[in-house]
């Protein structure tokens, strides 16, 4: 069974650092594509950052371009964003999803691709 765990959310001031983490289980990094998503109160789920299948390639929103990278580690169990220089506009739930289907990978943001999705961990940028 697939599943997905994050964890690494918490309270950081603006300026400040964290890393998320979204263990895997059940399947292989090599065959799935994994994404970051985020919901701030009030508004719809948004695309933050994906990493395709096998880690090949990357993207991200153009709010956090620069900010944020992603990255899988060598044992392909774990998909890290790391974000520097938060913003209150950060603040959200983040969540992590993994898709078993492929994609056109220019629309790596959109929610329909994926189909397993984490139960979230809330970021929260402030002074």
């Amino acid at each position: 069974q697939l599943q997905l765990v994050e964890s690494g959310g918490g309270l950081v001031q603006p300026g400040g650092s964290l890393r998320l983490s979204c263990a895997v289980s059940g399947f292989t990094l090599d065959y799935y594509a994994i994404a970051w998503f985020r919901q701030a109160p009030g508004k719809e789920r948004e695309g933050v950052s994906w990493i395709s299948r096998r880690g090949l390639s990357t993207d991200y929103a153009g709010s956090v371009k620069g900010r944020f990278t992603i990255s899988t580690d060598n044992a392909k169990t774990t998909v890290s964003l790391q974000m520097n220089s938060l913003k209150p506009e950060d603040t959200a739930v983040y969540y992590c999803a993994a898709a078993t289907s492929s994609f056109w990978n220019v629309l790596w943001y959109r929610k329909s691709n994926y189909n397993y999705w984490g139960q979230g961990t809330q970021v929260t940028v402030s002074s």
